[in-house]
C-alpha cells in the first residue's frame, strides 16, 4: 500500500498537480520501531606509543552524501562528518579523547557549491566573497580550550579553505582535554547558517575520559553498555529530502527565517523511531538533544526510572533518580537505566514536551514517541553499579564572585505580531563586547527573560551553577521600562524580581554549560572562568582573539541574532 501511494504521488508530481505542501511526508506513513538503533563509529583522539597515550592529529571532513533515516524512506541528501565520504555518518563519529592528552583536528570542508536547504541572507549571515561554497566552522560544545579553536561564528571557511571568514586564523584546532571528564559534542557554528547546517546533519559526539577517576565508579562501561544517544526532529518530503519551510513568518522582512523549526519525525542516532534490544541489566546512556528548537521531556511508558550521573559535561556529586527528564536543545543528560527492574518485556521512551516550550502545541502520535527498547527475558549477572557518591567538585560560592551582570533577553515583533529578531541586552552581535570577565574569577549573571519562550542559554568556555529562578511581578511594567532604558538596575529590578521561585532540579544543580531560562523569570547563575575540577588557571591563554560567545541554543534564535561576544581579560 505504501509503495502504491508513493508511486501515485510521483505521478501527480510529474503531471504538475501537486503543490509543495502535498509533497511533505505525513509521518504516520512510516512505521515506528522497525530500524535497529545504530551506534556511531568511534575515532580515538589519541594514539598509543610504548603502551602510553600520546597526542594525535585527526582529519575529519564534511561531505554531502545520501543517508537512509528509515527503512521505507528514500535516501536523504545530507551533510555528514567523517574521516572519508564513505565512512561519514549522521551523527558523525564519536571522538574519544583522554584527559591530559592533546587532540588536534583539521576540519575539512568538502561540501558542494550550493546548500541543500533554504537560507536567509537578510539575517546576519556568512557569505563568501566568491558567492559560491557553503561556509562551515566547528564548535566543540562544552570544550574548554583556546579562542582560536573554539569555532567562532566568523571563523568559517568554504571548501578547500578558498574563502574564509573575518576571524579565521588556523586550519588545525587544538583541544587540550585538560578539563573534567565528561560529555561534549561538536557541531557547525557558522554565522547565520547554524540552523541549516545542523539540520543538514553536521553534528557528532566527543567524550573526554579519565580512567583513573572514572574507573572506580564502576558505572556500566564498554561499547555495548555505555551508549551515546543523539535525539533530533526532522521533516521530510516524500522523495526523502529534508523539508524546511522556504517562506518566513514575516516574508516581507525575512523571506525564509522562522522563529523555530520543528519536524514530526523523531530521529535517534540517524534512524527514525528505532528499536534496541537490551539485556536485563544496567545501561549508561549519554543523551544529547541536538534539535534546533524542540525540547524533550522523556519518560518510559512502563515506569522505568532515570538515574542521573552527570549533566552536560560534568559529573554530579551523587546520583539523582527521576521518573522524567526535560532536555532543552543542546543539553546533555548522562543517565543509567536498569532494565532488570522492568516488569514488561518492552519499554517505549516517550516525550510530552509542548512545542515551542513551554506554552506551544501538545505532542502528537509522531513526536510523542521516541524509540522502543525490547528487553530480553532472562536475568543476568551485572557487575556494574551506581555508587552513592560520584565526583564532587567545588560548590558554587556566590561570595567569591568579583562582578555582577544583568543579561536581558528580548524578542522583537512586526506589525502583525510575528517575531522579526531576538537580541541579548538589546544589542546585535556586532555591537562592541560588554561581557569581559577576568580569567580565574567567578561572576554572578542575572539572566532576565523578557520573552514568552524558554531560552537554553549556552556559555562558551565558562561553566556555571544555577543558584535560583525568581518570577518577575508586574512584568509588563518592568518590560516597558526595559524597552526604554535597557538597564535592569535603573529599572529597579529588585522591585520586580520578588515573585515565586522555581527550585532547581536536583540533577541540574551541578556545573553546567547550558540552562533553561524560564520566561518571565530572573535566573541567577554563578559563572566560573577557570577549571572547576582543579581550581587552577587554564593551561592556555583565554584572552586571545577572536574570544568566545554566549547565546540562546535555539538555533533559529541564535542565527537571528540572540548571541553576544565574550572576551576574557588578564
Amino acid at each position: 500500500m505504501r509503495s502504491f501511494l508513493l508511486f501515485h504521488l510521483l505521478l501527480l508530481a510529474l503531471a504538475g498537480e501537486l503543490t509543495a505542501e502535498d509533497t511533505i511526508l505525513n509521518p504516520s506513513r512510516l512505521e515506528m520501531f522497525v530500524d535497529e538503533l545504530p551506534d556511531m563509529p568511534k575515532i580515538r583522539g589519541f594514539r598509543t606509543v610504548n603502551a602510553s597515550p600520546v597526542a594525535t592529529s585527526l582529519s575529519i571532513g564534511m561531505f554531502m552524501k545520501k543517508w537512509r533515516f528509515h527503512r521505507d524512506l528514500p535516501p536523504t541528501p545530507v551533510f555528514a562528518y567523517g574521516a572519508s565520504r564513505r565512512s561519514a555518518t549522521v551523527p558523525g563519529p564519536t571522538i574519544e579523547a583522554l584527559y591530559g592528552v592533546d587532540t588536534y583536528v583539521t576540519w575539512r570542508n568538502h561540501l558542494p557549491p550550493k546548500h541543500i536547504l533554504p537560507w536567509d541572507p537578510t539575517i546576519p549571515t556568512a557569505v563568501p566573497a566568491s558567492q559560491t561554497g557553503i561556509p562551515t566552522v566547528v564548535h566543540l560544545h562544552g570544550g574548554i580550550h583556546e579562542p582560536a579553536s573554539d569555532g567562532n561564528s566568523n571563523s568559517w571557511f568554504t571548501a578547500g579553505f578558498k574563502d574564509k571568514g573575518p576571524t579565521w586564523s588556523k586550519r588545525v584546532y587544538h583541544y587540550n582535554n585538560n578539563q573534567q571528564p565528561g560529555n561534549l559534542w561538536y557541531h557547525d557554528h557558522t554565522m547565520g547558517l547554524t540552523r541549516v547546517n545542523l539540520l543538514a546533519g553536521l553534528i557528532g559526539a566527543y567524550v573526554i575520559r579519565h580512567p583513573e577517576v572514572e574507573g572506580p565508579l564502576k558505572l556500566p562501561s564498554g561499547d555495548e553498555f555505555d551508549r551515546h544517544l543523539f535525539f533530533f526532529d526532522r521533516g521530510f518530503r516524500t522523495d526523502g529530502s529534508l523539508y524546511m519551510n522556504s517562506t518566513g513568518n514575516n516574508p516581507s522582512i525575512h523571506p525564509q527565517w522562522q522563529p523555530e523549526y520543528f519536524g514530526d519525525v523523531i530521529i535517534v542516532n540517524g534512524k527514525a523511531w528505532p528499536k534496541m534490544t537490551v539485556r536485563r541489566r544496567k545501561y549508561r546512556f549519554r543523551i544529547i538533544n541536538a534539535s534546533n528548537a524542540r525540547f524533550f521531556r522523556f519518560f518510559f511508558t512502563n515506569g522505568l526510572e532515570f538515574v542521573h550521573v552527570a549533566s552536560d559535561s560534568t559529573y554530579l556529586g551523587e546520583p539523582v533518580v527521576t521518573n522524567q527528564t526535560l532536555l532543552a536543545p543542546s543539553e546533555i543528560a548522562d543517565v543509567v537505566v536498569d532494565f532488570s527492574k522492568s516488569k514488561t518485556d518492552e519499554a517505549v521512551l516517550a516525550n510530552d514536551a509542548p512545542y515551542p516550550y513551554p506554552s506551544g502545541d501538545p505532542v502528537n502520535e509522531s513526536n510523542g514517541k521516541i524509540m522502543k527498547f525490547i528487553i530480553k527475558k532472562m536475568p543476568e549477572l551485572d557487575m556494574s553499579q551506581v555508587p552513592n557518591k560520584l565526583i564532587k567538585y567545588p560548590s558554587a560560592d556566590s561570595s567569591s564572585a568579583t562582578h555582577t551582570r544583568y543579561i536581558a533577553m528580548y524578542e522583537y515583533t512586526s506589525d502583525i505580531d510575528e517575531p522579526t529578531h531576538l537580541y541579548i541586552n538589546a544589542k546585535p552581535y556586532e555591537a562592541p563586547v560588554t561581557e569581559t570577565p577576568k580569567a580565574g574569577t567567578s561572576e554572578i549573571w542575572n539572566v532576565v527573560n523578557l520573552t514568552e519562550d524558554n531560552h537554553p542559554m549556552h556559555i562558551h568556555l565558562g561553566l556555571f551553577r544555577v543558584l535560583d529562578q525568581t518570577e518577575l511581578v508586574n512584568e509588563e511594567e518592568f518590560k516597558g521600562c526595559m524597552s526604554r532604558k535597557n538597564d535592569a538596575v535603573k529599572c529597579q529590578i529588585s522591585k520586580y524580581s520578588r515573585g515565586r521561585k522555581i527550585e532547581v532540579p536536583a540533577h541540574e544543580k551541578g556545573w553546567k554549560n547550558v540552562y533553561k531560562m524560564t520566561p518571565g523569570y530572573v535566573t541567577r547563575i554563578l559563572v566560573r572562568f577557570s577549571y572547576i575540577h582543579s581550581n587552577t588557571s587554564y593551561t592556555f591563554d583565554p584572552t586571545g582573539m577572536p574570544g568566545y560567545v554566549y547565546h540562546c541554543h535555539i538555533l533559529d534564535h541564535e542565527d537571528n541574532a540572540m548571541m553576544r561576544p565574550l572576551m576574557v581579560m588578564k
